[in-house]
């Protein structure tokens, strides 16, 4: 087994209907991931949480690590690059959405990652040297505007504890868009997969003592085989199927086109939170929401 993939810059005639039939299923796994996330924090604080989703997801994929071709080598220099990648992929992406997740609703934590392609523009424009052009300008600028509307909606309509939770998970979609633009290099050098379990990997190695101390005073009789069937679902589903599937289509196409596919998690987040958590869709919100749509639609265009 290898992993190895089509080179770069698929010509859109013969990958539009793989990628978006692909990204389609990845976002769906992801989109969903919010609804079922909160379900099980509703029964297992974050800090637990995160440890048995980053145990599991990191004994997968070390598992499958061992079962491809490893070549080339991994630089001595390039570890530290892979660190780097582990310590925004766990303490600042992950560990951050799961507590920001507890704080706020659902449909909120998806709009705010729909904002994802415009913090990788931004990164892209300084680490690549893009140009920026009056679209992608316009988009940044609305999609900004969308962001405050939703968080002005959560302090207002929920209290500002959902406020507050809005602002984590935004620190989150950041380090999740560093996360994307920093590791582009590496998983064109090394292949998805290892990149992807050996930041995961280390990131969860410096996570874990912290976790651990609350693990160990969690009260397991809270929680119900459905709660840990969400912990399953975020370690399998989006730690490992959709997190390699990510690095995998950005091997092969640019950044800023898979970027928008991002936009897909809001509505299937927000439909999941509808009919499984019964959370409600108030007109400010679905005002916000198009609002970053509209924005991160435009700067991809």
């Amino acid at each position: 087994m290898s992993d190895t993939s089509p080179p770069a810059n698929v010509p859109i005639s013969s990958s539009l209907w793989l990628l978006g039939g692909s990204m389609l299923l990845l976002q769906t796994i992801a989109g969903l991931c919010y609804p079922v996330a909160k379900y099980g924090l509703e029964m297992i604080d974050p800090f637990t949480f995160a440890f048995y989703r980053f145990v599991l997801s990191s004994v997968v994929l070390l598992s499958i690590t061992r079962l491809i071709r490893r070549d080339p080598p991994i630089e001595r220099k390039d570890w530290r690059k892979i660190a780097l990648l582990g310590l925004l992929i766990i303490p600042f992406n992950q560990t951050l959405f799961l507590v920001g997740q507890s704080l706020t609703g659902a449909g909120h934590g998806a709009f705010l990652f729909a904002t994802t392609p415009v913090w990788i523009f931004i990164l892209a424009l300084i680490h690549l040297k893009e140009k920026a052009t009056w679209r992608r300008v316009v988009g940044i600028v609305t999609a900004t505007a969308g962001v405050g509307v939703i968080m002005f909606s959560g302090a207002i309509d929920f209290g500002t504890e959902y406020l507050a939770g809005d602002i984590i998970i935004l620190i989150s979609v950041v380090a999740w868009a560093y996360y994307t633009v920093l590791g582009k290099k590496l998983v064109e050098k090394y292949g998805a997969i290892r990149i992807t379990a050996y930041s995961l990997a280390i990131g969860s190695t410096v996570y874990l003592p912290f976790g651990l101390i609350f693990a160990v005073q969690y009260d397991y009789s809270q929680a119900t085989l459905a709660a840990w069937g969400s912990v399953a679902y975020m370690a399998i589903g989006l730690s490992v199927v959709v997190y390699v599937l990510w690095y995998w289509f950005l091997k092969q196409f640019d950044a800023s086109r898979i970027a928008v596919y991002h936009n897909m998690q809001p509505v299937i987040a927000s439909a999941g939170a509808y009919f499984f958590l019964g959370e409600p869709l108030t007109t400010v919100f679905v005002i916000g929401g198009l609002a970053v749509l509209a924005g991160v639609i435009i700067t991809e265009a």
